[in-house]
């Protein structure tokens, strides 16, 4: 296989986004990306909510998961729309646990950021955020080491008076949900706002659903890299490494969560082994690179 021409920095020569200037917004994230893909690989991304089972615990896998994956998506554990029922539960019992924004969160990106390499991205839907003051978790998450939030249920207008701002001015990354459902006026405002990654559906459903990778997601990553020059991610329904593999022939990160927890479940006396197994066999699945062509998808 003849190596991939790099940069200076180490990423690839011919990058399907515009990598930033160092220390802009959503950098560091970016340039793990783009370091995975001079490595012939896909990104990956685990999620898992801090706090999950518990603290120890869920540090613990935190920390093995980061072993494995480029960017550790830190869950803010909350009953939102979009989660199915394996996130529903482990968000049920973090909390139980005893989560808390402040001592959870932004203690386990702190201990991350100082020990793995993996980019940072908060995970919360938009009410823990404005009940904490979105310009205080602005800052309190980006002096915690968290490079990106995602808020999945924060439309594009409400981000631009009550978010958006505040990120900013904190130098945090922002990370838009879209999936093919979005109205193309909606798509173009909500991804070229975009500073961190934009975060593509992969499937029609909830989080952990059984559903095959979509076939509209080549199209709809097409669309999205015509109106931005940030990478994209892929996730929502990754139950698999070979869909994994599937969903990374398009996208620069593919992103799983729901597959981890249920892993973890079924040890119940070797939990944080299970996460590591897991982050292990997806990294594997990313690598090498797959490319196809959208007409490969839909046909």
């Amino acid at each position: 296989m003849t190596p991939h021409a790099v940069t200076a920095h180490g990423a690839p020569a011919h990058l399907p986004w515009r990598l930033p200037e160092p220390g802009s917004a959503g950098s560091r994230l970016q340039q793990v990306i783009a370091s995975a893909q001079a490595a012939d690989r896909c990104a990956l991304g685990t999620y898992l909510p801090v706090g999950y089972p518990n603290r120890l615990i869920g540090m613990d896998a935190l920390h093995l998961l980061a072993q494995s994956a480029d960017v550790i998506e830190l869950g803010v554990p909350y009953d939102g729309l979009l989660n199915g029922p394996v996130i529903q539960q482990a968000s049920r019992t973090a909390l139980d646990a005893g989560f808390r924004i402040e001592t959870s969160l932004f203690t386990a990106a702190r201990e991350l950021s100082t020990t793995s390499p993996a980019a940072l991205v908060a995970m919360s839907y938009w009410q823990p955020v404005h009940a904490y003051g979105p310009l205080r978790f602005a800052a309190a998450a980006a002096a915690a080491g968290i490079d990106a939030v995602l808020i999945p249920d924060l439309p594009i207008e409400e981000a631009t008076a009550s978010w958006t701002a505040a990120a900013r001015a904190t130098g945090l990354g922002t990370i838009p949900l879209v999936s093919h459902r979005t109205r193309p006026d909606r798509l173009a405002r909500t991804v070229t706002a975009a500073t961190g990654m934009v975060y593509a559906a992969a499937t029609d459903g909830v989080t952990g659903n059984p559903q095959p990778v979509s076939p509209r997601l080549p199209g709809l990553i097409a669309r999205i890299r015509d109106l931005s020059s940030v990478p994209v991610a892929a996730g929502i329904g990754i139950s698999t490494p070979a869909q994994a593999r599937t969903a990374a022939a398009w996208a620069d990160v593919v992103v799983v969560g729901s597959a981890v927890i249920r892993r973890m479940e079924a040890n119940p006396r070797a939990q944080t082994a299970a996460a590591a197994a897991a982050g292990r066999d997806f990294a594997a699945a990313l690598r090498p690179r797959t490319h196809h062509t959208i007409g490969e998808a839909t046909r």
